[in-house]
C-alpha cells in the first residue's frame, strides 16, 4: 500500500496516534491524577499531548483541530488558562469546547486534537 497507516501507543480499545496521510490523530486525552484542579488536569493533559506529538513528528505548531470536554462548562475560564499558556499563539488550531460526562467522575477534562505531520 502506498499510504500506510500508522498507530502508536495500541491497547486493547484504540491507539493512542495514528498518522496517515500527512496527518497526525490524537486520541481523547485524560489526566493521570484525578484529585488535581482542572487547570492541573488541563496542564498535565497538554505535556501528554506535547509527547504523542512528538512521537509522530510533529508539535503543537501543526495542530489543525482540537475538541475539549469538559464536565462542568463553569470550570472552561480555568483550562482556558493552561490552553492559552500552552497554545502556539501564532498557530491556533480550530477548537470546540462542550460540557459533558466524561468516563470517571473525577475525570474533569478531555482533549483530542489532530496535527499535520
Amino acid at each position: 500500500m502506498s499510504n500506510p497507516i500508522k498507530r502508536h501507543i495500541s491497547g486493547p480499545v484504540h491507539s493512542r496516534v495514528v498518522e496517515h496521510n500527512g496527518l497526525v490523530f490524537v486520541a481523547g486525552t485524560t489526566a493521570d491524577n484525578r484529585n488535581a484542579g482542572c487547570r492541573e488536569q488541563t496542564e498535565e493533559i497538554l505535556k501528554k499531548i506535547d509527547s504523542f506529538l512528538a512521537r509522530a513528528g510533529t508539535d503543537k505548531s501543526r495542530l489543525l483541530s482540537a475538541t475539549v470536554w469538559l464536565t462542568d462548562i463553569r470550570e472552561k475560564e480555568q483550562m482556558d488558562a493552561a490552553w492559552k499558556a500552552w497554545v502556539d499563539p501564532d498557530n491556533k488550531p480550530a477548537r470546540a469546547c462542550v460540557e459533558s460526562r466524561l468516563g470517571t467522575p473525577d475525570t474533569r477534562v478531555e482533549i483530542m486534537v489532530t496535527a499535520a505531520g
